[in-house]
């Protein structure tokens, strides 16, 4: 079991599904988290039910394209708690499923926005506050669509693309800083996501048994595993949930 106790977390889109799952294992292993999301009645209800366990949760309004709010929540998070030991950029949307010839250019640009600039915007609020700290360890939600084509998912493949470069980058340029810098490539997870995805029924993705979705519980098991000195060898690059032996190493297998 690993042991938090005294670390400070910034979540984003922790409001439901991978997020949520995040926080309350997090905050099981002992860690003070800062759930941050758009709607502040759903990340109330997530850090109550973690106070009812007995974790320490607290939550912050944000909005992941605006950088000032982001901002204000890792202020509020070292404010609160002291520092900022671990971000993680959960926020993400796929909808709507449209391939290239009928996409709205308003949603296609609204997802690079909260797929791509959130995660800037995480990492470039996060920076001044852990280096000053001496570290910290930032992990960003990628996709196996980063490397895969899929036909109406111009906007998601290219936003988790992008988040994968990004990631190598702040990796480069920050690492001698004792940054953690990585990204998760979780497969198909049962949440309100795959809702949209099966809905959509463009691509094979779509087509998923909902029993064949890993339940979002592994990927928070993934990310604390992620956070701790054993997922070293991945820093600046992905570890891929798919693979046998990194499910070993979490303890899935």
């Amino acid at each position: 079991m690993t042991d938090l106790t005294g670390k400070s977390v910034l979540i984003t889109g922790a409001s439901r599904g991978i997020g949520a799952a995040t926080a309350r294992k997090f905050a099981a292993r002992g860690a003070r988290v800062m759930l941050c999301a758009r709607s502040e009645a759903a990340i109330s209800q997530v850090a109550k039910s973690i106070w009812a366990s007995g974790g320490t949760a607290l939550h912050q309004v944000a909005d992941v394209t605006d950088f000032r709010q982001v901002q204000a929540a890792v202020h509020q998070t070292v404010q609160e708690f002291g520092g900022l030991d671990i971000l993680i950029n959960n926020a993400g949307v796929i909808d709507p499923v449209e391939r290239l010839e009928e996409a709205h250019v308003s949603a296609w640009n609204t997802v690079i926005d909260i797929n791509v600039k959130g995660v800037f915007h995480g990492i470039r609020a996060a920076l001044p506050v852990m280096k000053a700290a001496g570290g910290g360890t930032i992990l960003t939600i990628g996709s196996g669509a980063a490397t895969s084509a899929l036909e109406g998912w111009s906007h998601y493949c290219t936003s988790k693309a992008a988040v994968h470069h990004l990631n190598r980058v702040l990796h480069l340029e920050e690492s001698k800083n004792n940054i953690r810098a990585l990204v998760l490539s979780p497969g198909t997870v049962a949440t309100d996501m795959q809702h949209v995805i099966r809905d959509s029924g463009v691509n094979p993705v779509s087509q998923i048994n909902w029993q064949d979705h890993v339940p979002p519980e592994w990927v928070a098991k993934t990310l604390v595993w992620m956070s701790t000195h054993d997922a070293d060898d991945w820093c600046g690059g992905v570890v891929s949930l798919r693979e046998p032996d990194i499910r070993q190493k979490v303890g899935l297998i």
